[in-house]
């Protein structure tokens, strides 16, 4: 089987049509490169929330903190501090010093 000989016409075409399906693949995996890094699952959207959400949790962390440093200071004030003993007392179980007067004062009831 013999081959055909191309004119250079058909050369042309076949490359420039090879090249023009080439710049379409090309341009195809560029927008699917582009949407994967903008909106996929490890994308620059998710990239930050995850900042925010972080800095978020280390707020709550730090505000934890320092909640439970007063907690520590209120429990080791309330074991060894005897006005503070005497404090609770009072408010919470209303106990009252022999000779000290206590008055309460009652809401009435509205009709």
């Amino acid at each position: 089987m013999m081959r055909r000989n191309r004119t250079h016409d058909t050369v042309n075409r076949r490359t420039r049509l090879l090249g023009r399906i080439a710049m379409l693949a090309g341009g195809v995996f560029a927008v699917t490169l582009g949407v994967a890094f903008f909106f996929g699952d490890m994308g620059v959207f998710k990239y930050l929330q995850m900042r925010d959400h972080t800095r978020q949790l280390e707020q709550e962390l730090k505000d934890l903190e320092r909640t439970n440093a007063e907690l520590k200071t209120e429990i080791r004030r309330t074991q060894n501090d005897p006005a503070r003993i005497e404090e609770l007392a009072r408010e919470r179980l209303g106990y009252v010093r022999p000779g000290e007067t206590v008055y309460q004062i009652v809401k009435e009831k509205s009709k």
